[in-house]
């Protein structure tokens, strides 16, 4: 897929997420943004951004609500799948596979071994500092992660 084709598609995507959203910043697009550019700046040689991006704006779509929703994940993952021959037909089966994965085991799962979908999970943890929570070093799945966190605490510590 070519840049220009991939941004008609973000931006589809993004249109899609936002419609009908109903639960505010807290997992809104501010949070939907700052997913998308902290998965740029954990990728490394062999993360998919493609798969990163999507998953910024699609991961938290099914949300019932701003608190303790740990099944967010799976149906994320369950409602994709109706999304396979529209909206996502442009991925290509392993990238659609990469998305659902990383949807469904954002919220249960620490980490993969795959570099594309724990890229997704430490995105996704990097903004915990929205709800209060300094995103902790041990709970990333990525070193790039553990590096980024980190150098959040450090930075923190320096400001307190």
């Amino acid at each position: 897929m070519e840049d220009k084709e991939f941004e008609e598609l973000r931006q589809r995507v993004i249109e899609f997420a936002a419609a009908g959203w109903e639960l505010g910043r807290t997992h809104g697009k501010e949070h939907w943004r700052n997913v998308e550019s902290n998965g740029h700046r954990l990728a490394v040689e062999g993360v998919n951004l493609r798969v990163v991006t999507l998953f910024a704006y699609l991961h938290d779509k099914w949300r019932r609500d701003n608190f303790r929703d740990i099944n967010h994940g799976i149906r994320a993952a369950h409602n994709l799948v109706p999304l396979r021959d529209t909206l996502l037909k442009e991925l290509t089966d392993e990238e659609f596979d990469l998305l659902y994965n990383a949807c469904k085991h954002h919220t249960v799962c620490h980490h993969t071994g795959d570099i594309t979908i724990d890229t997704c999970f430490d995105a996704d943890r990097l903004d915990l500092v929205r709800c209060g929570i300094q995103p902790d070093p041990r709970g990333m799945a990525t070193e790039r992660g553990k590096e980024l966190a980190r150098q959040m605490r450090r930075d923190k510590s320096h400001k307190d």
